[in-house]
């Protein structure tokens, strides 16, 4: 690896993968006319760059391929006809192209003596229909951020908002309402994504970070692999001038925060409560090792949270407090190298090591102890070499990067043990010990390389492209290979083990040998699988500037995922994506942009992995599937061998010793007879790739050169959603009256599958018993759809000479849909069309918005609030509730599917009768956070000291804030309208206190 990353630095003309462009307009003031030939100078001190252009014949000039780091000037110099004319203090982003103006004063249109001529700061988007919005270096800093942790300021951008999610991890925002899943995170401009569920890789923290930008609709054919949206991060870069800081953070936890019943999340969207508390810590340091050629940055933080746990168990007389950490060290490094003025190298490296600790115990009480302890590792690794070749009226790019991921979900602290459930006398569990009883370590190493062409042609600016990700991933899943006991003490053991008094310490070799062994189990495949994902992209787009005013973009890009072929003979091949979109300049100070574009999403590796994990190619299951096959319920042409993998499966076994059971190599032969109540296959369709079609129109105002407003009127129509399809389902079974519910039972509803599950787990086909089967026979569709319409307003203000500064932003939304994630089911058989209702991320109204009030010259304060209308609420029945002849139901399960259990995790157990899907509605959510801070001159450096307060006001909201379906208030027990009974809040009132030294 190293010796082909070394032939792409040397070898190849390359560029920065995001193409970084700034087009200027020169017009004279004083009749709006272009400046044709006019020569424009643009310099950057901070690392030596100085450029000139002349512009053409509409009064425009592009400066490409240049760097991000720290701010340019352009200017046009003073001659006998016009004075000199500047515009300053412009940033760049990578993969990015702005505009800015610079307007010429005719000097015989003024008087003789000093003139000043007020520089062009316009920041309107004249280039093209891109709807995006950034947060840059000083609002960034300003901001009440916890943890110094980037996501937690997305959701301050238009368009964005916090998700729920379906599992704890999850990524924690939506944009445009959509599955946070599918969002693409990028760092200057290359992947940064995990793909097997999807999220960032490395969490790239507060301090290396140059701006934020937020890409939500109608953004460049060069942006792939999402029909949801971009989070560009641009990474700081050193300059001629040695600057850093060194910084310590502490969040106190409960002693000071205000008080809460529910339990709070961590940075890591794991719930924590009492005795949490966080420490951080670290530095960024930016310099250069060569002025004017050779620049460093690099960045490290630590964050070190510690939580409490309470592990409770009387019987045993044990109730100790049992504490936890969890660690994030965030290592990044960047260094730039200028050649020449043409040709420019930059390599990065980002490495971060997360470790979730499960310590034992529970948030309110538990019964695992610490030997049955285990944690969750994150762990990533990025690094790459990007160059920059800048011709007359070309660029060429020419880009790679190497990543890896490691998600080792359950770690165990003894990863040689067995795991062991002790029941008491009474079968209540009184302790969970050993191994966590389950394995999920996912390994992805990513490779991906991008070539890219940039042509200057007149009135054209044509850019092309190609690119490859190629990520192998490899799973080790499913049970624990040491096996898992349950156990049941009698009394006599129960007193004996009390006696010894071994508290929190209590191991599996604790147990008596001679207990009973109610149920032993071993997982038969202890191995590891998986498949590459190849992903190969084209592009093309044309931006036509059809006058000095109008500018049109025709882009094309072709997407090829090789995941999509699935189970079929041949893959998703017409994934074509025209975009077309015109920005025109209405007058120097506005502008109206607009476009349509379709955008195609990667296959998620959990659908190709589950479908791997969770299959079986015994006997009766290919006979189970070939009788579907015949009924018509598959394809006529499925190939059985292309559907099937031989997954991980448990066996288990009776009247096993205590930690002798057998083998999984002596249990082998229980595979083909195991009956399973969920298996899956690979979809003989193919997975086609999902993809939206997005349209919006938005006008552009710069009411002044300190304040901006635009509104953006967006619609997304999203197609081929993933759903769990399921071939083998029970019989529809509507119940709508919700006075006359008549409850199927589990062994009414089996009979009526295509493949009729008899009573105590087999199936008779062709005369032949079954036993191998499965209840449910699972495949991910992609027929899943969604609609989203929404009306943004923003108001942008900058500081200038001001003492204030602020952003205003109000979204109406509404966002539908017929399936909420890859493993939504329809309640009933598979009726999507009845699963049409508000997705569990729509909002129909927010408002954003943060005031930065510069009070001194030394102390400023920040105040950033969100309103939002109440996520939706789910209804599910109540088993309390009375039934036919006025008897209780006594299940959640009225149609007898066997899905009640927990499917309200994707918002699709059985309703209450009569309600529609997400129907109703949680209360409005409020919060305002506050941040403080104090600048303490120190020889020409300062100390920041600084106080975040978050939710000032204590607000126990019930939405609107980053969760989990699972513990949510969105799912609520009884008829629509009842009363709302709180299974979770957001945070209450919290402190976070920060010194920071800048130099």
């Amino acid at each position: 690896m190293r010796k082909i990353l070394l032939f792409l630095t040397l070898c190849l003309p390359v560029l920065l993968i995001a193409q970084v462009d700034l087009e200027i307009s020169v017009v004279y003031l004083d009749n709006g006319d272009v400046g044709q030939e006019i020569n424009v100078i643009l310099e950057n001190e901070a690392i030596g760059y100085r450029a000139a252009r002349t512009t053409n014949g509409l009064g425009k000039v592009t400066f490409t391929g240049l760097s991000t780091s720290g701010t340019y000037t352009a200017f046009v110099q003073e001659t006998d006809v016009f004075y000199e004319a500047r515009a300053e203090e412009i940033s760049l982003r990578s993969n990015a192209k702005r505009s800015t103006n610079i307007g010429l004063a005719r000097k015989a249109s003024y008087e003789v003596g000093e003139v000043v001529i007020g520089a062009s700061t316009t920041k309107i988007n004249t280039v093209n229909a891109e709807v995006a919005s950034s947060l840059s270096r000083e609002e960034i800093e300003l901001l009440p951020t916890e943890g110094r942790d980037i996501t937690r300021l997305l959701f301050r951008l238009p368009n964005v908002s916090q998700a729920t999610g379906f599992y704890p991890e999850a990524p924690n925002v939506a944009i445009n309402g959509a599955n946070s899943l599918y969002t693409n995170y990028m760092i200057d401009g290359l992947d940064n994504n995990e793909r097997f569920l999807g999220g960032q890789k490395f969490r790239i923290p507060v301090g290396f970070v140059q701006d934020i930008t937020v890409l939500t609709n109608n953004f460049s054919a060069e942006f792939g692999n999402t029909a949801n949206g971009v989070i560009n991060l641009t990474t700081r870069s050193g300059s001629n001038e040695t600057h850093g800081e060194v910084f310590a953070v502490t969040r106190p936890g409960p002693a000071i925060d205000g008080e809460s019943p529910f339990a709070q999340r961590d940075l890591s969207g794991n719930q924590v409560k009492n005795g949490f508390q966080r420490y951080q810590g670290g530095f960024a340091l930016g310099g250069a090792l060569n002025p004017n050629k050779t620049f460093y940055f690099i960045n490290a933080e630590q964050i070190i949270d510690l939580k409490d746990n309470l592990l409770n168990v009387p019987d045993l007389g044990v109730n100790e407090t049992v504490r936890g950490a969890n660690r994030f060290t965030l290592l990044s490094g960047k260094i730039d190298h200028n050649w020449s003025q043409k040709f420019r190298t930059s390599v990065r490296v980002n490495t971060g090591l997360v470790n979730i600790d499960r310590q034992g115990g529970g948030l309110e009480g538990g019964t695992t102890f610490p030997s049955g302890g285990n944690s969750q590792d994150r762990n990533s690794f990025l690094g790459s070499v990007k160059n920059v070749y800048v011709g007359t009226n070309f660029s060429s790019e020419t880009n790679i990067q190497y990543s890896r991921f490691r998600w080792n979900y359950g770690k165990p602290d003894n990863p040689e043990s067995p795991q062991v459930a002790v029941l008491g006398p009474d079968d209540q569990t009184l302790a969970v010990l050993g191994h966590p009883g389950y394995v999920f370590d996912a390994r992805e190493n990513t490779i991906q390389f991008q070539q890219k062409f940039t042509f200057n042609l007149g009135r054209h600016t044509l850019k092309t492209g190609a690119e490859v990700i190629s990520a192998n991933h490899q799973l080790f899943g499913g049970g624990n290979r040491n096996g898992n006991y349950t156990v049941k003490l009698t009394n006599e053991q129960l007193s004996d083990l009390r006696n010894k008094n071994l508290g929190s310490d209590l191991g599996v070799n604790d147990i008596p040998s001679s207990v009973e062994v109610l149920n032993y189990n071993i997982e038969l495949r202890p191995a590891e699988f998986g498949k590459a994902q190849n992903i190969f992209s084209l592009y093309v787009e044309d931006q036509v500037a059809v006058s000095n005013r109008l500018n049109v973009n025709l882009g094309f890009r072709y997407d090829y995922d090789n995941l999509s072929k699935g189970g079929s003979s041949q893959g998703d091949l017409n994934n074509i994506a025209p975009r077309a979109s015109f920005n025109w300049r209405v007058t120097d100070v506005s502008s109206i942009r607009g476009g349509v574009g379709v955008y195609y999403d990667k296959v998620l590796y959990a659908v190709y992995s589950d479908a791997l994990q969770q299959n079986t190619t015994s006997a009766d299951y290919r006979a189970q599937l070939q009788a579907l096959i015949d009924g018509g319920q598959l394809p006529a042409d499925t190939d059985l061998d292309a559907i099937t993998f031989d997954g991980n499966l448990s066996a288990s076994a009776a009247g096993v010793p205590y930690l002798n059971g057998p083998s999984f190599e002596s249990l082998q032969g229980q595979r083909d007879q195991a009956f399973s109540n969920d298996r899956r296959i690979l979809s003989p369709f193919g997975y086609d790739n999902p993809y939206a079609i997005q349209m919006a129109l938005g006008y552009q105002h710069q009411i002044s050169s300190k304040f901006v407003a635009y509104v953006d009127f967006m619609y997304n129509e999203s197609f081929n959603l993933y759903r769990l399809y399921n071939a083998n389902a029970a019989a529809a079974y509507p119940i709508t009256d919700p006075n006359d519910v008549v409850v199927r039972t589990a062994q009414e509803a089996d009979l009526t599958r295509p493949v009729a599950i008899q009573a105590g787990g087999f199936a008779i086909v062709d005369g032949d018993t079954l036993r191998g089967v499965a209840r449910n026979v699972v495949y991910s569709d992609p027929g899943g759809r969604s609609r989203y319409l929404a009306a943004t307003v923003n108001l942008q203000k900058d500081k200038g000479d001001d003492f204030y500064a602020f952003r205003l932003i109000y979204t109406l939304s509404r966002l539908e849909n017929n399936t909420e994630d890859i493993n939504f089911r329809a309640m009933d058989g598979n009726d999507f069309e009845a699963e049409w209702g508000p997705s569990i991320n729509d909002r129909r109204h927010i408002i954003n918005g943060f005031f930065d009030l510069y009070l001194l010259d030394n102390f400023s304060l920040s105040i950033a609030a969100l309103l939002q209308s109440g996520q939706p609420i789910n209804y599910i029945p109540d088993v309390a509730a009375l039934g036919v002849n006025g008897l209780p139901l006594g299940t959640t399960d009225l149609n007898g599917d066997g899905r009640a259990f927990g499917d309200a995790y994707v918002g699709n157990s059985d309703r209450y009768p009569g309600a529609s899907r997400n129907e109703g509605r949680l209360p409005w959510a409020e919060t305002l956070d506050l941040g403080a801070q104090y600048a303490l001159s120190l020889g020409g450096n300062a100390l920041y000291i600084r106080a975040d307060v978050f939710n000032v006001l204590n607000t126990a909201n019930l939405s609107g804030y980053s969760n989990n379906a699972t513990q949510s208030n969105q799912i609520q027990v009884g008829p629509p309208g009842s009363q709302i009974v709180r299974r979770n809040a957001s945070a209450p009132r919290q402190f976070q206190f920060s010194l920071n030294y800048v130099f």
